[in-house]
């Protein structure tokens, strides 16, 4: 699979490789070595197998909080993605392997991690969202099935312009989900995408009684 992102990698232009580490360790060694923009890990890489991505991920964030951080995972577990992003979603990104074969995806989510925004696979939102609905009350119970796909498509890191295009809406339609959205829930307006990322993923990973 590292072999596999290399080479995805290094067909993108205006992307460098300066390392390419096996194990967590070696990881954090190489980031003092070579100073990255972008670190791309995988959730269960040695020593310990199970979830060293994600702590690479969160040490990265007290000891070199400018460095974006790409998970890659081969399942859509809500529960990694909010380990994750329990220390701020600024500079982070959870994506599913399968992704991976499409180079855009990749790019752009070293792209979004880059400038410090955030981006979160679509499927792990769908089970996010999917969760949040069982809480009893939810407010997600009151909004429409095509506030429930923007909202999806908001937590993915898509701009207002990119929802139109998935969902084939104007550009005005997308704007008035998203307010509706954003008053529904009791969350502010804010235009700056890496922030709505934030403030919706914020909200569904609250544990509400």
């Amino acid at each position: 699979m590292r072999e596999a992102v290399h080479q995805v990698v290094e067909q993108q232009q205006g992307l460098k490789i300066v390392a390419d580490c096996a194990d967590g360790p070696t990881l954090l060694t190489a980031v003092e070595r070579t100073h990255p923009d972008v670190v791309i890990t995988d959730v269960r890489m040695p020593p310990s197998g199970d979830d060293e991505g994600i702590r690479v991920a969160r040490r990265l964030r007290q000891t070199h909080p400018e460095i974006g951080v790409v998970v890659l995972s081969n399942y859509a577990e809500a529960r990694y993605g909010l380990e994750l992003l329990a220390d701020g979603a600024e500079g982070r990104a959870y994506l599913l392997k399968d992704r991976v074969h499409d180079g855009r995806q990749l790019e752009a989510a070293i792209e979004v991690v880059a400038r410090g925004g955030s981006m979160i696979d679509r499927e792990v939102v769908q089970l996010l969202l999917a969760r949040e609905e069982r809480e009893h009350d939810s407010p997600l119970a009151g909004l429409t099935p095509r506030e429930r796909e923007v909202l999806a498509a908001m937590a993915a890191g898509k701009s207002n312009a990119a929802i139109a295009e998935e969902l084939v809406l104007t550009k005005r339609a997308v704007e008035k989900h998203v307010g509706a959205i954003f008053l529904k829930l009791g969350l502010p307006s804010e235009d700056v995408v890496s922030r709505r990322v934030a403030a919706v993923l914020l909200y569904l990973s609250v544990e509400r009684s």
